[in-house]
Parts: structure tokens; sequence; C-alpha cells
């Protein structure tokens, strides 16, 4: 793969009161169509790429309003354009490459690595304005749940939690290789959520990366999502919210 393009924006949503903590939201691979009318909300998945304002607007969604905190800094970065393996090369807002939605294949580490480097350098940004680790939360739906457990377990380990959302990692990925190496790296709390009839990524995978990363000493909670797709849910969203206030309590 070509050398990665550079994250070039993000969507910001700021702390109402005293700014103590920040959370990075990652997107998918995929860019989402909502059609909402009085009784329920439709999401339609295209491959066309993901943006910030893709999952910005699609959490606001699911959670009835706009999701902000008091103390919490949400910043909901967007992936760079770049060729995408999966649909034949084709430009797509990918964090990284990968030879195939599928928990089988080898991962792209040049493709990987390069772009934790790049996100690393935003997480350093929060440090050098005052905000310590121990108040940084990484998570992600999908391709950037996966993104967000490469940093959290691998190049960003003081992070306080980490959370993935319909994600997977593939067998025999080379986090597990490196928490056998760096035992004190799986103390970073891990919060998994995923939908029961997800077609995309099967639960099956999600509950596989579950139980190796506990086996290599990770505090791992695993949701199933009930009759859920690759998707978000209302019920996922509420979770996820007690969980990140357990995680970064106002200050």
């Amino acid at each position: 793969m070509a050398a990665i393009a550079r994250i070039s924006q993000a969507n910001v949503v700021q702390a109402t009161r005293k700014h103590t903590a920040t959370v990075f939201f990652f997107h998918g691979s995929d860019s989402f169509a909502v059609i909402a009318n009085f009784m329920c909300v439709y999401v339609y998945f295209t491959f066309a790429g993901g943006t910030a304002e893709d999952l910005k607007e699609w959490v606001d969604i699911v959670n009835r309003e706009k999701l902000q905190f008091p103390h919490i800094k949400l910043i909901y970065p967007s992936a760079p354009s770049q060729p995408y393996t999966p649909i034949n090369g084709m430009m797509q807002n990918v964090w990284f490459d990968r030879i195939a939605i599928s928990n089988q294949v080898p991962e792209c580490l040049e493709s990987t690595n390069s772009m934790c480097q790049n996100v690393s350098e935003l997480i350093d940004k929060e440090v050098a304005d005052g905000i310590p680790f121990s108040r940084i939360v990484l998570g992600g739906f999908s391709m950037g749940g996966c993104l967000a457990l490469h940093l959290a377990y691998r190049f960003r380990p003081a992070v306080a939690g980490c959370f993935a959302m319909s994600s997977f990692l593939n067998k025999g990925s080379i986090i597990y290789e490196h928490l056998k190496m760096n035992p004190e790296n799986g103390k970073v709390p891990l919060v998994q959520y995923h939908g029961t009839v997800d077609a995309l990524a099967p639960i099956e995978w999600g509950e596989e990366s579950a139980k190796n990363l506990k086996d290599l000493g990770v505090n791992v909670k695993f949701i199933p999502l009930q009759n859920a797709e690759h998707e978000l849910t209302r019920a996922e969203i509420k979770s996820w919210k007690d969980w990140l206030l357990d995680i970064l309590p106002e200050k």
C-alpha cells in the first residue's frame, strides 16, 4: 500500500463546562444514509467510506439528542481517503487497508502502524494541552474499534479505557503477540458491544477477540446486543455512556 495520507479533519464536541477528559471516537469503513420517521430510524449501509460527521450524526440520532458531556471533550476524527483492497483498491475513508473483511486473513501491519502513529500525535496533543493519559478513552465502531484496540494495547497503553463496537481482531493479531511480550499493557479496561445478528462482522469474531484478550489479562466486558445487526443501538449508547462516566467521572 502507498504511503498513508494524514488525518486532516475532525468533528469536535466541546465539554459544556470544565474540560477534564477526552474521548476519541473512530468511525467505521462504511458510510450511513439515515432516514428517520416519527416512529423509528432506518440505517442503510453503503460502501462509500465513513467520516467523522457520519458517525457523530448517527450517534446523536440514536442518543435522541446531541451527545455531549459537562467535562468530556468528544473528538470524532475522519480517516483519510486511500485505496482499500476489499473494494478493488477504490478510494475510501479508511483507517488502514485489509486484505478482506474477515478475521481469517493476515493484518496489513504497515498500513495499521502508520495510521496508529498518525493518530497517536492527536492523542499526544491532548496530553500536551493538559489532559493526562489517565483521562483519555479510545474507541470506535467497526474498523474504528479495531484501530482503538491497536492504539490502546500497543501504542498508548497508558489511556484510561477502550471501547469497541461491532469490531473484531484478526486471528493471530499482533496485539496478542504484543500483550504476551508486554503483559503490563493489558491493564486498560475494555468494553465490547456486538449485535447478535451482525452479518458483516459476525458476533463470533467479536467473542473470539474478547476471549483472546481476556486470556492475556485484559479486563474485558463483552455485551451482546440482541437482534442487532452491524449498527449502533440506543441501548448500546446508553450502556456505553454509563461505562464511560464510570471510567471518566466528573471532577
